[in-house]
């Protein structure tokens, strides 16, 4: 699947109910997390954090935390050392932020106020994530947070829980509504709107497929990310574009960008 259509998702909306809306991204932290869908790219972070000398993720667009848990959990035994997360987002979700922060011992704060991610403020400093929120911006915008990234000197990685092929589409209509139907009781926090728009209206189950499915046909493919690194004329930056290979079978798109160190220049 080569083309990228930008149509519309429902938490993109500001008429869609935001119980539902946070219901929904409730949902897909917990299947992320669940079936360690970033795990893949793990090793590829910890080498530019490596590479960088971070130990600090200052995590963009974070939604309700994706999969940072388990990232920061995966990281941590990889280096075997402190590390740190900070969530930002446009809007951001502290009750999801809070939760996180309680489970990983205060090692994932978050920022209280608004971020844009084309626009990081400079205080906010750290090794830059995007979790499962690129295809959400349109080329113009996507290519601005890189840009941004190249202009504080920042290191970023964008990862996207999908290879962009059809048979994930597929596996979002035949297998996601049942699945969220055995998992909704445990997931944390616990939420009665999230049980009254899983079982008794079901909104989040029927938001989940529409927005993954449509989350499929936004993502941006390997030749997208490497069109968008050659349009920054980042010479001094190492760059890695591709697909990690998940245990499902299904392909995690990356992008890694950092300052190359001095050593290797």
């Amino acid at each position: 699947m080569q083309q990228r259509w930008h149509l519309f998702e429902l938490e993109d909306q500001a008429w869609f109910p935001h119980a539902v809306r946070q219901g929904m991204m409730d949902v897909l932290r917990f299947m992320i997390t669940w079936l360690g869908v970033y795990k893949p790219i793990v090793p590829l972070l910890q080498n530019a954090l490596q590479a960088t000398q971070q130990t600090h993720l200052l995590d963009l667009a974070s939604g309700a935390g994706g999969g940072m848990l388990q990232v920061w959990q995966e990281l941590e035994k990889l280096s075997n050392q402190r590390l740190t997360v900070t969530l930002t987002d446009k809007f951001p979700n502290p009750e999801a932020y809070a939760y996180l922060h309680t489970q990983s011992n205060g090692a994932i704060t978050f920022e209280p106020e608004a971020v844009d991610a084309t626009a990081v403020p400079p205080h906010l400093t750290g090794f830059r994530t995007v979790f499962s929120a690129f295809h959400h911006f349109r080329p113009d915008t996507a290519q601005a947070i890189l840009q941004d990234a190249v202009r504080q000197n920042q290191g970023i990685g964008v990862f996207e829980g999908a290879g962009k092929h059809w048979h994930e589409i597929l596996l979002a209509w035949l297998v996601f509504p049942w699945l969220i139907l055995v998992i909704t009781p445990f997931i944390r926090p616990f939420t009665w709107s999230r049980l009254f728009f899983t079982y008794v209206l079901p909104l989040i189950p029927l938001g989940v497929v529409w927005d993954g499915t449509v989350s499929i046909l936004r993502l941006y493919t390997p030749a997208h990310l490497q069109k968008m690194v050659n349009n920054l004329n980042a010479p001094h930056y190492t760059w890695q574009i591709g697909r990690a290979r998940h245990w499902t079978g299904t392909g995690i798109l990356y992008l890694i960008g950092y300052p190359t160190p001095p050593a290797q220049a």
